[in-house]
């Protein structure tokens, strides 16, 4: 390479990736720029027109085709963690250029955690009462919190994740009914669990929660209608990917009380804007997308991008590359 290569790092949001790793032998070959900000539209573009290499913290930028047409220089992309489900793969490979990730981590417990975390925080009123105490108050006359144990988990999705939490509402004294589209009612069984239609799921669960993958089947699966199946009181929570509702629909499914509350890791844009319609809602509960967020897993993100950025500068090849 006769001119140094100009590498971009996207949303750091964390400061992590120069923190957890050595970057010396990186920048003794190449420029590089971190962007610790979110940045879209013309800002985006002009932060990464002149990339050799570019680096982004999981999914939090989306790469379709139209984007990846527009970066003439790009030759060598690289996401943290194990899976993205918002670049466009046969774009970049289409130019020939490598696309290459990092080690996870354990992010599957962190998430699992925090899926209970906003069911509790949501069944139990935890952010109102915080705020009644905080304001010198203690009771308000709004609704009681409620109690979990004798009702009903509906899991959308039964994989690593989705069974973790499983077992957590088992200990909680509820009852565990599943759906995904493989699901049998051996693999629900084999974890304590009723396999259920999708509909009886969540015409009957006070806690609907999702876990499945985003795809072509399961793109939009909440969507106006079946949010209107759903009970009274029920919880809807979304600690996967935003893509499995559709975000539009949401707010009016709340208006008319079905589901009674959100609770949202994910968003379709992130972070929140700040006229975005959930986030000033009483009836919902949001976190800043933290389900995979912990030391564990950002300790791998560094010194895994290193080291594909230095295996892709010295003519190696990377040690993890996207079939």
């Amino acid at each position: 390479m006769s001119a140094r290569p100009r590498i971009v790092v996207l949303d750091d949001y964390e400061d992590s990736l120069r923190r957890t790793a050595d970057w010396r032998p990186v920048e003794a070959l190449a420029d590089v720029r971190v962007y610790t900000e979110r940045l879209r539209g013309a800002a985006l573009l002009a932060a990464i027109a002149d990339a050799d290499a570019i680096v982004v913290v999981r999914d939090r930028t989306p790469f379709p085709a139209e984007l990846v047409a527009q970066l003439p220089r790009l030759r060598f992309f690289v996401f943290t963690g194990e899976r993205n489900t918002r670049i466009d793969v046969a774009a970049f490979a289409a130019r020939g250029i490598p696309v290459t990730y990092t080690e996870g981590g354990s992010s599957k417990d962190s998430t699992a955690e925090l899926t209970w975390t906003l069911i509790l925080a949501a069944a139990k009123r935890l952010e109102a009462h915080l705020r009644l105490v905080r304001s010198g108050r203690w009771r308000d006359g709004k609704p009681l919190p409620a109690v979990l144990a004798g009702d009903r988990l509906g899991l959308i999705g039964f994989g690593e994740i989705g069974r973790r939490v499983g077992r957590i509402g088992l200990a909680f004294g509820m009852e565990v009914v599943v759906w995904s589209p493989h699901m049998t009612p051996e693999r629900a069984a084999a974890d304590g669990a009723k396999a259920v239609a999708l509909d009886e799921l969540l015409a009957t669960s006070k806690v609907v929660s999702l876990h499945l993958v985003p795809s072509d089947e399961t793109r939009g699966l909440i969507g106006r209608e079946r949010l209107e199946r759903m009970r009274a009181d029920a919880i809807l929570v979304n600690t996967a990917r935003a893509a499995l509702i559709d975000m539009a629909a949401l707010p009016g499914g709340l208006d008319r009380g079905r589901p009674a509350c959100a609770a949202l890791d994910v968003f379709d844009d992130e972070p929140l804007p700040a006229d975005h319609p959930l986030l000033h809602r009483e009836d919902v509960v949001l976190t800043p997308h933290l389900g995979f967020v912990n030391d564990g897993v950002f300790s791998r993100f560094g010194p895994g991008v290193v080291e594909n950025l230095l295996a892709w500068l010295r003519g190696e090849r990377p040690p993890r590359v996207l079939a």
